[in-house]
């Protein structure tokens, strides 16, 4: 299928004001930390630099795995720094974030996958805001449970992991992933009750839509809660190009079908991404049971 030769006029951004995000850039760069807003080139970003958000990408800015929608580089990460939990707890207490999002470079060169990582930043998160809310958006860990529940013991309010597309294209876009581990690792972390379950999925990199309602059912059965679509963009050149640009109806229909099949809250849109609207989803899911005594994110 051909690639589409320009962007529709409802991907079309204004551009925000030239310093309107310099506070959150100067707290990540005294704090010397890596965003995904940044490494996977996100189209939210200056609006959400704008608002004091951030999702904080943590061990390192290359990964062991190189899905073929991804901006971020392949390659050896080097070994997790360990003074990185702290440094992101300062930061994110500084931006006064009321909802953190932790996420992660695919770790497959690591034991525990990077799980005891992510869990040590979670668990300084905490300590630095325990009224926030806490997002962990993990790999899958190779199918490790064991990892998995490493960060589930940490504590997170919402435990991510996104399914990115459906079963016919996975193979292709995710080499070294596997949808049913996927799925398995959604599962696992829905039948533990420790946190609420999160998955997102990509429009637009050739799937049907009876494909993309089948993903969404196999979400829905495996027990996520917590749904994002949003329209695939090819971040650089050399990645995967957009077979098709969904209309603003189409998500609002996906969306719909979405409800339909038992989700808390569903997110669909074409600049839906999985970290955007991160807080008022997990309310949505959990009845807002963190009290709202920081600045909204």
């Amino acid at each position: 299928m051909k690639a589409p030769a320009h962007f529709p006029p409802w991907l079309r951004k204004s551009r925000n004001p030239a310093g309107a995000s310099a506070l959150t850039a100067s707290v990540l760069r005294a704090g010397n930390l890596s965003t995904v807003c940044e490494e996977a080139r996100c189209p939210n970003r200056a609006g959400c630099w704008a608002s004091g958000t951030a999702t904080f990408l943590v061990l390192g800015r290359r990964c062991t795995r190189q899905c073929r929608f991804c901006a971020v580089e392949g390659g050896s990460p080097g070994s997790p720094d360990p003074t990185e939990p702290v440094r992101l707890a300062a930061a994110a207490a500084a931006m006064r974030l009321a909802h953190v999002v932790v996420t992660m470079v695919t770790r497959d060169d690591l034991p525990d996958g990077g799980a005891a990582h992510v869990a040590a930043c979670v668990r300084a998160v905490r300590e630095s805001l325990p009224d926030a809310g806490i997002e962990a958006l993990v790999s899958d860990f190779g199918g490790d449970t064991g990892a998995l529940m490493a960060v589930l013991e940490s504590g997170p309010d919402v435990l991510a992991h996104n399914l990115e597309t459906v079963e016919r294209l996975s193979p292709v876009m995710r080499p070294k992933a596997s949808y049913a581990r996927s799925l398995g690792m959604l599962r696992y972390a829905a039948s533990a009750g420790a946190a609420v379950p999160k998955s997102g999925l990509m429009a637009g990199l050739g799937e049907e839509p009876a494909e993309l309602d089948r993903s969404m059912a196999d979400l829905a059965v495996a027990g996520v809660r917590l749904l994002t679509v949003g329209q695939y963009l090819s971040p650089a050149p050399g990645r995967a190009p957009v077979a098709r640009f969904l209309e603003p109806d189409e998500f609002a229909a996906i969306a719909e079908r979405a409800r339909l099949l038992g989700f808390a809250h569903v997110t669909a849109s074409p600049f839906t991404r999985s970290s955007l609207g991160a807080r008022e989803a997990f309310e949505a899911a959990a009845g807002g049971r963190r009290k709202d005594t920081v600045a909204s994110s």
